[in-house]
């Protein structure tokens, strides 16, 4: 039987999907719990939901994301990096509330640190679909 050997991307993009399925949940457990008021500050006003369930409904999601990240088997890996990508990009509002609010949360207690933190959501869109190769071709 011959081994598969994987090459140090694949390695790369394996551990970047790990770390982001592990912060996901992570995140998403916060939501639920010792973060929940934080997170209450990111919900835009337009959102229909009390900002409570807003928060856990996100919570649950996140740790589904992040769960699936995890352990989704391989033919299933880019749809879930392209669902996480369009996770990140839905929450994206909520970020730019917080900063035109000028709300602190998570130590964001300056309109600099705020809109410093708006730079960071597309990094973890690229993050998700690299580390999944979401936008990779596959032979057949």
């Amino acid at each position: 039987m011959t081994q598969r050997r994987s090459s140090p991307s694949a390695k790369a993009r394996t551990a970047g999907r790990i770390a982001l399925g592990a912060i996901l949940v992570l995140a998403g457990t916060s939501h639920l719990t010792f973060a929940r008021d934080d997170f209450r500050a990111q919900v835009p006003e337009f959102v229909p939901l009390k900002e409570d369930t807003t928060v856990l409904l996100s919570g649950v999601a996140e740790i589904s994301l992040g769960s699936a990240l995890l352990f989704a088997p391989t033919s299933l890996r880019g749809k879930v990096g392209l669902l996480a990508a369009t996770f990140f990009t839905a929450i994206f509002p909520g970020n730019i509330a917080q900063a035109v609010h000028h709300r602190d949360a998570f130590g964001l207690d300056t309109d600099a640190k705020r809109i410093g933190r708006l730079f960071g959501q597309p990094l973890l869109v690229a993050w998700a679909l690299w580390s999944t190769a979401a936008l990779v071709r596959r032979s057949k």
